[in-house]
């Protein structure tokens, strides 16, 4: 049986072709939606009678004093796998509509068509999702358990790969067709699943079977973020963990999401396997990287010129003549920057141990800024 809110939809689709006043009606001859609001809540005989034949039926305008709640016009039967789901009627005279009544019924049709599996799309999607969340907090499974995975046909013996993509345009603005592109990616594996997570966020479980070989994978989950910004035509970040098997979900997950967090600070993929000073930054508590930035920077981080000179040297790789130019200075003014930075923290950018501690506590300060 149709639904208000689905046959209100009908009647604004219909509306573009055409200009007539229409109605749907459901199951038992009540209008549900109509363009003259006035009629809806009302029974129509004329719907219960093409209901019961399951053909059309015109009305004309004898017919209005004999048929209950009609007007003249066309009534016709619409039909979903077979099954009389609700009447749509067009108001008018029955030769000038008839020509283009029944292409009006097929447009009805497609879109209650499109209508239902778009919303089994949504359903699978709130349902992996859901799956997903309580996988990743699963101590053990159950027999409910893995009933589910098997109903969602998801493989619980095979290991897997977590890469979770985050993009910055508002998802509010991703139609449903746009997000279905998204979920049915066509090079995706008979054992990859493909979960919406959240508003803004796709998580890839890429199956790694262990005849596949690590670079493979890596290139699966490249082309992949390559195939959203495409779609997407916007930037979007993504975090990849290890294969782990299926019982450590988790901890790919939570591999994912720390390669996310230095893959959003640069737009672009990050493999989890490729971090190394990262992985002590991210468990680092927020106390001890505070404290770490004032012991050693603190007492100039406040000066521009110096902290721009002392990024620029880092990202010269300590090249003093390249840090100069980069910078449009004179070689002495760098060497005046980097002698005053000496003074005010006590660190020398000549010792290696001093250095090590500055690019630390840039790259810290750098981070904090970017999370706030």
């Amino acid at each position: 049986m149709l639904l208000p809110d689905l046959a209100e939809k009908i009647i604004a689709e219909v509306r573009q072709f055409l200009q007539e006043d229409i109605i749907v009606a459901n199951t038992c001859g009540v209008i549900i939606a109509s363009t003259d609001a006035g009629r809806i809540g009302s029974f129509h005989e004329g719907a219960l009678i093409c209901i019961k034949n399951k053909e059309k039926l015109i009305i004309t305008r004898e017919d209005q004093s004999r048929l209950q709640g009609v007007k003249a016009g066309i009534n016709l039967p619409i039909f979903f796998k077979g099954e009389t789901v609700g009447v749509i009627g067009i108001t008018g005279n029955p030769d000038k509509i008839s020509p283009f009544a029944e292409i009006i019924r097929k447009l009805t049709e497609l879109f209650i068509s499109e209508s239902y599996f778009a919303e089994q799309l949504d359903w699978q999607a709130r349902a992996l999702e859901g799956f997903m969340f309580d996988w990743l907090q699963a101590k053990e499974w159950d027999p409910a358990f893995k009933e589910r995975a098997h109903l969602l046909k998801i493989n619980l013996a095979v290991d897997r790969q977590v890469s979770i993509a985050e993009f910055r345009q508002n998802s509010q603005l991703l139609h449903r067709d746009l997000w279905n592109r998204i979920l049915s990616w066509r090079e995706a594996g008979p054992h990859d699943i493909l979960i919406r997570w959240g508003n803004n966020r796709i998580v890839l479980l890429a199956g790694a079977s262990s005849a596949q070989k690590e670079n493979l994978i890596r290139e699966k989950v490249t082309r992949f973020h390559r195939f959203l910004e495409n779609l997407l035509a916007a930037e979007v970040s993504m975090g990849t963990g290890k294969p782990l098997p299926p019982f450590s979900l988790s901890e790919s997950f939570m591999q994912a999401e720390r390669a996310l967090k230095i893959a959003k600070d640069r737009g672009t993929i990050i493999f989890d396997q490729d971090l190394t000073i990262e992985m002590i930054f991210d468990d680092l508590s927020p106390e001890t990287k505070k404290d770490f930035v004032e012991r050693t920077i603190g007492t100039f981080m406040n000066e521009q010129d110096l902290m721009v000179t002392l990024q620029e040297l880092f990202r010269q790789n300590h090249s003093l003549k390249n840090t100069a130019e980069a910078l449009h200075i004179h070689i002495n003014t760098l060497h005046y920057r980097l002698k005053k930075i000496s003074d005010l923290s006590g660190l020398y950018t000549s010792n290696l141990n001093d250095l090590m501690k500055l690019f630390i506590a840039v790259k810290l300060l750098d981070e904090g800024t970017k999370n706030n």
